[in-house]
């Protein structure tokens, strides 16, 4: 293009009025009869969130009243229930402690295994997803 035509192009566009983009079609808020606005609430289905489950390993060295005072300290079990879940974990090789969200159960794990880590026991615990 010849730049007086382009100059003379762009002076043309510069006089003319702006083209505005389309606006979206306004929305207005369902009114009452008293002039009131009302808002409809939409209600939302939300999944709840995964769920895991916090599993102690059998081994053969770590003594089971470790096993139970632990399950009492960081699962906050009873004596009874926790020597229960000691046994389930002696006969099966394993038992579940707890079930919670996957950060708390991520945090009771390292928790027990720091403890058996610090006491000297090779004590295994992991967090597996609940199937419902």
């Amino acid at each position: 293009m010849h730049s007086d035509a382009l100059i003379a192009r762009i002076k043309s566009m510069a006089t003319q009025n702006p083209i505005k983009p389309p606006q979206p079609p306004q929305t207005v808020p369902d009114r009452d009869a008293g002039g009131t606005v009302v808002l409809e609430r939409r209600t939302q289905k939300v999944a709840p969130p995964q769920m895991y489950q916090v599993v102690m390993l059998n081994d053969d060295y770590t003594p089971m009243e470790f096993v139970v005072v632990v399950i009492q300290e960081f699962f906050g079990k009873d004596m009874e229930a926790a020597t229960q879940i000691m046994l389930k974990i002696h006969l099966d090789g394993k038992g579940v402690c707890g079930v919670y969200s996957k950060d708390v159960a991520a945090t009771k794990v390292d928790q027990v295994l720091e403890a058996a880590h610090k006491a000297g026991h090779p004590l295994k615990c992991i967090s597996e997803p609940v199937d419902f």
